[in-house]
């Protein structure tokens, strides 16, 4: 591509489509709606759908919406995921490993109960996942792989021992990934999204001593909103970010330089 053929709609994904895991609450729904509003069809999997909150976003850009029950942890599920995926809509496109968990408690109380399903949710479900969609995207010739880190792929975190881990090890496995499929134009990058106001975080912003210290790590000042990772969302997705390749994409309002 010459400088003169850029242009914005490099951003847009007109007749791409999209697997979602988790797409329809928290960061999740922020994920799949702003790739419906940049023109893809989503597919969301995850254990329930919602109240028909996301569906009504996602149609309301004229774009199409599915719902798989699936239980992720469960093996062969990846499988059926994508093969329902491409059933309905023809191609799969744009995969968002989006579903995790996050259990807490100290070292000494932290055993396999808890270790066990964050990493079989959070580690083996976006390997098995992208493992099924790379094969559809080799044989299109084209695909986008974006994972879900965390800041805690970069830190320590008190308390999940097992999330920490399993972010980690989305870093490695998006760079490992990247490092194989790069030449069949199939771009696996990951967002690593710090702190944002989302149902799983109300606690922690209802306590003002906890938040107030989260916010002295922000340079912005503020908890992230779900919209602030759209942007990225897009970018990845898109054939503007055809040359990014294994690279984790921070969005956390500078938290890192602290």
């Amino acid at each position: 591509m010459e400088i003169t053929d850029f242009s914005l709609e490099l951003f847009s994904l007109p007749g791409r489509n999209a697997v979602v895991t988790g797409g329809n609450s928290g960061l999740g729904r922020a994920f799949s709606v702003a790739l419906a509003k940049a023109g893809a069809n989503v597919f969301v999997a995850g254990l329930v759908d919602d109240d028909g909150t996301t569906r009504q976003l996602i149609e309301a850009e004229g774009r199409e919406y599915e719902f798989l029950q699936a239980d992720l942890g469960q093996r062969g599920v990846s499988a059926e995921i994508v093969a329902a995926c491409v059933e309905r809509f023809g191609s799969l496109d744009i995969l968002v490993n989006s579903a995790g968990i996050c259990l807490l408690d100290d070292v000494e109380s932290f055993g396999r109960d808890k270790w066990d399903p964050m990493v079989s949710i959070n580690l083996t479900a976006p390997f098995e996942l992208a493992h099924e969609a790379s094969r559809v995207m080799r044989a299109q010739g084209h695909g986008k792989i974006i994972n879900i880190a965390s800041l805690f792929s970069f830190l320590g975190g008190q308390q999940s021992p097992a999330y920490a881990a399993t972010k980690a090890g989305i870093a490695g496995f998006t760079r490992a990934y990247c490092d194989e499929l790069a030449a069949d134009n199939i771009q696996v990058n990951a967002i690593a999204p710090g702190y944002f106001a989302t149902a799983l975080t109300a606690q922690t912003r209802a306590d003002e001593e906890a938040s107030n210290r989260i916010l002295q790590h922000i340079p912005a000042e503020r908890w992230g909103d779900p919209a602030d990772l759209m942007g990225a969302t897009v970018f990845l997705a898109s054939r503007a970010s055809d040359y990014v390749n294994g690279h984790i994409l921070t969005v956390d309002g500078g938290y890192l330089v602290r």
